[in-house]
């Protein structure tokens, strides 16, 4: 799948979580560019700077939080496309997410097929 000239933020307190999923997005696409963020605040302040087509956000993070970050972001841009990507436990949280302007979620264990099909949704990638 081609995403040349689409960017994504990945952000995530793990930089190895940031890492898997740079990689899984890799794995069927090309041309993609990426920008990292440990916490929400990086997260928004990435935004701000670079616009990305997506944003790939965690919930659980220290300094902001991913529900904080995703209000935020969207106060930034009101057509930001921000995904959740979430752990089991966090269903409350996914819920308030949602409800501050997240587009989609995906949960963490991250499945390949789930991320295509996100990733062919809200890019259009071919």
């Amino acid at each position: 799948m081609d995403l040349t000239n689409k960017s994504i933020l990945l952000c995530d307190d793990s930089i190895l979580a940031r890492k898997r999923l740079r990689d899984a997005i890799n794995e069927f696409t090309d041309g993609a560019t990426f920008y990292e963020a440990a916490n929400g605040e990086q997260s928004v302040e990435l935004y701000g700077e670079h616009h990305p087509d997506m944003v790939l956000l965690d919930i659980v993070m220290p300094v902001k939080d991913g529900i904080d970050a995703t209000r935020e972001i969207l106060a930034i841009d009101p057509h930001a496309t921000v995904i959740i990507v979430s752990s089991v436990g966090t269903q409350m949280q996914l819920k308030k997410a949602i409800e501050a302007g997240a587009k989609d979620f995906i949960q963490k264990p991250i499945e390949m097929d789930q991320l295509r099909t996100l990733i062919q949704t809200h890019l259009g990638g071919q």
